[in-house]
């Protein structure tokens, strides 16, 4: 029977854009109100900025994620056509290089020489692709995919402080919305340390951390240049 392994390296592309996603939208959507509500804002144009943040985020996240991850798999695919027509070009020096790579690993040099030429003989650019390039099909880029999970994610985060904010009085919203969305940060720490294999702790007090300090400037610079509205 074969033996199967489940590795959390092939959730890294779209958990990557998820986390993020998440985090921004919970962080930039409460440090949005919590700067608002700072500046004596009243309740409604709270909600009006947090939703204006939460639309706006999920499409500068999905814009951005889109255009940066289709940056590197242009790359990828330059570097791959590259190597290919190198293979075309002189085939004896690409297979010295593919064992030279596996001696650098481990493997004596007769070996690394066998094994190099069975695998160029099965699929060359994949080998090389792999071994000199670091591309593969578990860690290439999915445009598409970073871009959906990452404004899905913001929306979702976002949506949790802009719940909180319709739901308590204006007199305690910065409180509540900072608050709520540290303990919504953590849990999200926990979740992506869990999907991904990490440290529990580590992650949540990671997030939380950076979203405090978050809130607490933008809180300042909304009690700083805040105007009675």
């Amino acid at each position: 029977m074969r033996h199967i392994e489940r590795h959390k390296t092939a959730r890294i592309g779209w958990l990557r854009a998820a986390v993020l996603g998440a985090n921004d939208g919970i962080v930039s959507t409460a440090s949005l109100m919590v700067g608002v509500a700072a500046a004596s804002a009243s309740q409604s144009s709270i909600l009006l900025t947090g939703v204006a943040g939460l639309v706006a985020g999920a499409m500068s996240m999905a814009a951005g994620e889109y255009v940066s991850v289709h940056s590197q798999a242009d790359t990828e695919q330059a570097d791959i056509a590259r190597e290919a027509a190198e293979i075309r070009k002189d085939p004896t020096a690409e297979h010295n290089e593919l064992a030279a790579i596996y001696v650098s690993r481990g493997l004596d040099g007769e070996l690394a020489k066998r094994v190099a030429v069975q695998l160029m003989k099965h699929d060359a650019i994949g080998a090389h692709a792999r071994d000199e390039l670091g591309i593969s099909d578990t860690m290439n880029a999915k445009p598409i995919q970073a871009a959906l999970s990452s404004a899905a994610s913001f929306a979702a985060g976002a949506a949790l402080p802009l719940v909180v904010t319709a739901l308590v009085p204006v007199g305690s919203l910065i409180a509540w919305v900072t608050g709520t969305s540290l303990l919504f940060l953590a849990l999200l720490g926990v979740m992506a340390a869990r999907a991904g294999g990490a440290n529990v702790l580590t992650s949540a007090w990671r997030v939380t951390f950076w979203g405090a300090l978050a809130m607490g400037i933008t809180a300042g610079v909304g009690k700083l240049f805040g105007a009675v509205v």
